[in-house]
């Protein structure tokens, strides 16, 4: 059987190296070298139930993060706040210094474009 997951831009390889940041198994494929260009985006898939721990984008200025959804279905959630379903084609913006966490609903496989907007002194 093929495996489909991870829409247009593919599933990629298991996420060893930040497995510890999230509950389940995640799915990396990065879009750009870092070594090359600014701007850092990679598609990211999340197996049902997945999802990543809260964490914060630190930028004295500038910064963040935007997700772009591109495949199944998830959530995102700004701490102090009520979670929101994501489905293909919704985009999020989050502001540096926000914490959040996004990640798959529970039955089904979830992939957004992950987008590190450049700042100054940014952090994970």
């Amino acid at each position: 059987m093929e495996n489909n997951h991870g829409g247009a831009f593919g599933l990629g390889q298991s996420n060893d190296a930040y497995a510890k940041y999230f509950t389940g198994n995640s799915y990396l494929n990065p879009l750009t070298d870092i070594n090359k260009t600014s701007l850092f985006v990679a598609n990211v898939t999340f197996e049902p139930s997945c999802r990543n721990n809260w964490h914060i984008h630190h930028a004295k200025s500038g910064g963040g993060q935007i997700l772009v959804c591109v495949d199944g279905e998830g959530w995102y959630q700004e701490e102090g706040k009520k979670a929101q379903r994501l489905k293909v084609g919704d985009v999020v913006s989050i502001p540096p210094n926000v914490k959040h966490w996004h990640g798959a609903v529970k039955d089904k496989w979830f992939s957004h474009l992950a987008i590190e907007v450049p700042g100054e002194d940014t952090s994970n």
